[in-house]
């Protein structure tokens, strides 16, 4: 355990974790010319404030990915796919926010219900602003890792963990359009990322034969 331990870089989860937090903070203040995202699409969604137990359930989710991944996963190379993965894609996602400020208008005025799950969204409303939605880091980690569990050698026959990730991504993706935190535009524009940065990372070879093919052309 001490020698794998030695080959990842685990000092790179907790720097890159204060250095994404005092930006999203920095982040968060500015709420001027903000350019405001949506689709036709998001009209037909109804407001259901059930999807918030899978909404908060990322958190765990992403946590409980690294903790494995840092201290169970027997493959360095799978560690390195899965922090890379988050940190390129979390970092494309700061620099999109800060060029180009977004938000949304989607949010209700008041809840059709009141009940324990709609004081949950209430809290969460107030604490996470409805700016800096483009693309979903929430859509965007889930799928990451997804793949990274689906792709792990050491859970290749545990078709439980496996079924159960696949469920919970879909639920925590469906939960940002759901509790109107996204546009779809932003779910589109993570899945998007998502196949981008599978292909550079985890298809290496792909990615270099488009960029010959590209050349020769």
């Amino acid at each position: 355990m001490k020698s794998l331990m030695k080959k990842k870089a685990l000092w790179l989860i907790p720097v890159y974790t204060v250095f994404y937090v005092v930006s999203f903070m920095l982040l968060e203040r500015r709420t001027t010319n903000v350019h405001i995202i949506s689709s036709p699409l998001d009209q037909y969604i109804p407001f259901c404030e059930y999807f918030v137990i899978p909404y908060y359930l990322w958190f765990v989710y992403i946590i409980a990915i690294l903790i494995y991944f840092s201290f169970f996963g027997a493959d360095v190379k799978e560690y390195n796919q899965l922090v890379f993965s988050l940190g390129i894609g979390m970092t494309i996602f700061l620099f999109i926010s800060w060029i180009w400020p977004n938000g949304l208008l989607l949010r209700p005025a008041s809840f059709p219900r009141d009940n324990f799950f709609t004081g949950l969204v209430e809290g969460l409303y107030q604490a996470d602003t409805s700016t800096n939605v483009f693309p979903s880091i929430h859509v965007y980690n889930s799928v990451v890792a997804f793949i990274a569990i689906n792709r792990c050698k050491a859970l290749k026959k545990r078709k439980a963990v496996r079924a159960g990730a696949f469920i919970l991504s879909t639920l925590i993706i469906l939960a940002t359009v759901f509790l109107k935190q996204h546009s779809v535009v932003d779910v589109f524009g993570a899945l998007v990322m998502n196949a981008i940065l599978y292909v550079i990372i985890y298809r290496p070879e792909v990615f270099a034969g488009l960029v010959k093919k590209t050349a020769v052309e």
